[in-house]
């Protein structure tokens, strides 16, 4: 903890608590919720960790263990298990956090989050869906017509490729005899 410094230091006495409520004020609830989101990954990363080591550990079956290995995974794994306790403290100071910073508020309806189109509107909007589905009618047997296009153009590429490479092979037979 730091101590506050001198009032004649060329301070007031007042700013220090003053700096103290500025920086009191500047944790707010976003960061509070990146600050919950981070403990949740530590919560799952230690809990990985701890069934890795479950994992690891061998059940006293009537089997020889040696019991250096096993008191210095069941420390690992308390120590884990404290650890994860702690995270889900701080986890819970920032829900509680979180829940008293946003009591004041009022909370909006879903149904005002969500635009729709009131009923009035509707009887102009049926003429622009007409027009739009037949624009986009038009719009799509071009492109049908364009892909019946696009497929005469490849069949006859086609061709010419299966053509050009009967030559090529004609070719190469006639120097391969000649030599």
């Amino acid at each position: 903890m730091s101590t506050p410094p001198l009032a004649g230091a060329g301070m007031p006495p007042g700013a220090f608590s003053g700096t103290q409520a500025q920086a009191a004020r500047e944790v707010n609830t976003a960061s509070l919720c990146r600050i919950g989101q981070e403990t949740v990954q530590d919560i799952v990363f230690r809990t990985m960790e701890i069934f890795q080591l479950l994992r690891n550990m061998q059940l006293p079956n009537g089997v020889t263990y040696h019991t250096g290995t096993y008191q210095d995974r069941l420390g690992k794994l308390q120590e884990h298990l404290r650890q994860l306790s702690i995270l889900f403290r701080k986890l819970r100071l920032v829900y509680d956090k979180c829940n008293e910073n946003c009591a004041g508020l009022d909370p909006i309806p879903i149904e005002q989050l969500i635009p729709y189109v009131e009923e009035d509107g509707s009887k102009h909007d049926d003429r622009g869906a007409a027009s739009q589905l037949r624009f986009a009618s038009d719009e799509r047997r071009e492109i049908m017509e364009v892909n019946k296009k696009l497929k005469l153009k490849n069949q006859q590429l086609k061709q010419i490729m299966d053509q050009l490479r009967n030559l090529i092979w004609d070719i190469n037979a006639m120097l391969a005899m000649r030599n």
